[in-house]
């Protein structure tokens, strides 16, 4: 019987020392985790700097009958100052469409930006002024300045001055002046690409009515819609007329209802179809969740 109950003592303290050691151990992860960025809260944080911002900016191009502007998304690494990430982006980074150019001279720098009741003031460096783009790309120049602010839902209008003045830059590039700023958007002269969606955005879950919006630049102002799974399989579609047809750009929005018996995924599909053939031009696909 003594040396049953020895064996009963052995056993509860091998249990105790089992528990000692494995709450050491654990504490000692969570010290090391404060330190070297391995808890859940160090991951979190490194989730964050990898997140991307998309952001879009316009650039100007030129042909030998016309220019006009064009619309590019950029990924751009997340940032709490996008509005000035945006106009960075414009000063430094060569557009991806063919033709396409940027106005402001590269040596340009932002010394500040104020938003304030729905005006952004943007205060450039002198080097601003230096540009040489001839009397349609300076006002195309300002223009994608403006498109590119207004993209943010806070921005309504925007006005430049040059270190701090405005006296100065009235004549701005030579032909087009500042009398007129503060400016507004303005998208008539954005001919590519000829429809982009502002919603649904890349990877959004979705539920019925799947609320489409976006801007067209089609004949007769005819906008398509169509969502498939990713089987291809069309689960429903419609039809909507933006505010203006080609070669006039137009705002559409529309409703789309779906029936998805179950969780899924596929692409929300916008496009207009040529009147000769019937083909199916411009189309966008933005990928969804349901």
């Amino acid at each position: 019987m003594a040396r049953y109950k020895r064996k009963r003592v052995l056993i509860a303290i091998a249990i105790v020392l089992l528990l000692l050691v494995s709450a050491a151990l654990a504490g000692c992860g969570a010290l090391g985790g404060k330190n070297n960025g391995t808890t859940p809260g160090g991951q979190q944080g490194q989730q964050v700097s990898e997140q991307k911002s998309s952001l879009a900016v316009y650039y100007v191009k030129t042909t030998e009958d016309d220019a006009y502007l064009v619309r590019e998304v950029h990924q751009l690494p997340f940032t709490n100052e996008p509005a000035r990430a945006a106009l960075e982006e414009l000063i430094n980074t060569s557009p991806v469409i063919p033709g396409a150019a940027r106005v402001l001279p590269q040596a340009t720098k932002i010394k500040g930006i104020n938003i304030k009741d729905g005006l952004a003031t943007v205060d450039f460096s002198k080097e601003v002024l230096n540009a040489n783009v001839g009397a349609s790309g300076e006002a195309l120049g300002i223009q994608s300045i403006v498109n590119t602010l207004t993209e943010f839902p806070e921005i309504k209008k925007v006005s430049f001055t040059v270190e701090g003045k405005t006296d100065e830059a009235m004549d701005w590039w030579g032909h087009v002046g500042l009398y007129e700023q503060p400016f507004s958007r303005d998208l008539s002269n954005v001919n590519e690409p000829a429809i982009w969606v502002n919603s649904p955005k890349p990877g959004q879950k979705v539920a019925s009515p799947l609320e489409v919006s976006g801007s067209a630049r089609v004949f007769e102002a005819t906008v398509n819609i169509r969502l498939v799974d990713n089987t291809g399989k069309m689960i429903a579609e419609g039809f909507t007329t933006a505010s203006e047809g080609a070669p006039g750009r137009g705002d559409f929005k529309y409703s789309l209802n779906f029936n998805a018996t179950s969780p899924g995924q596929g692409e929300l599909e916008v496009y207009w179809t040529s009147p000769k053939d019937g083909k199916e031009l411009d189309k966008v696909s933005v990928p969804v969740n349901w």
